[in-house]
């Protein structure tokens, strides 16, 4: 670590402190050549990716909206806070894991769909109708059918690794 006073490259560390919040360690270090003191800070990096919307504009991820997402989504069902919590959790990584700089919010907005599909029917087709912004119920209604027949299709896949024919 470079000493502030003299550019030294050398210093040792003296005292080491967990932050208040746990996320960070505060550091005090001594030059070993000016033997002046100095404090620094150690965190983890975030490297969640910045979010491009649709008009092109770009911000950086915001947990906060997917949450808002998940729980209006999955408002007054039996769905408790923790696992909505994961979900939105699961997503985090998956973005990270990408390694990408920037995202689009339709990707985003498709990842919390298919979470919401694997968690409640009720709460994808709330989150689906707002998203995908139907301009008529002919779309909602399509929407359905084709949520029924992946389900369909899914259960008789089940039955068909669970029994199959000699």
């Amino acid at each position: 670590m470079k000493c502030p006073f003299c550019s030294n490259l050398e210093t040792k560390v003296v005292d080491s402190r967990v932050g208040k919040d746990g996320a960070m360690i505060r550091r005090r270090r001594q030059c070993e050549v000016c033997l002046q003191r100095h404090t620094t800070y150690e965190r983890v990096e975030e490297t969640l990716p910045f979010v491009v919307k649709k008009d092109g504009r770009r911000e950086p991820f915001e947990r906060d909206k997917v949450m808002s997402g998940f729980q209006k989504a999955c408002e007054k069902r039996p769905i408790s806070i923790e696992t909505i919590e994961s979900g939105v959790a699961n997503l985090e990584m998956q973005l990270i894991a990408l390694g990408e700089k920037e995202i689009s919010s339709t990707y985003i907005g498709e990842l919390v769909m298919d979470a919401l599909k694997k968690l409640d029917d009720v709460a994808y087709v709330r989150f689906a109708s707002v998203y995908r912004a139907f301009k008529d119920i002919g779309e909602f209604v399509e929407l359905i059918r084709d949520h029924e027949n992946q389900e369909q299709n899914s259960e008789n896949l089940a039955l068909q690794l669970a029994d199959p024919e000699p």
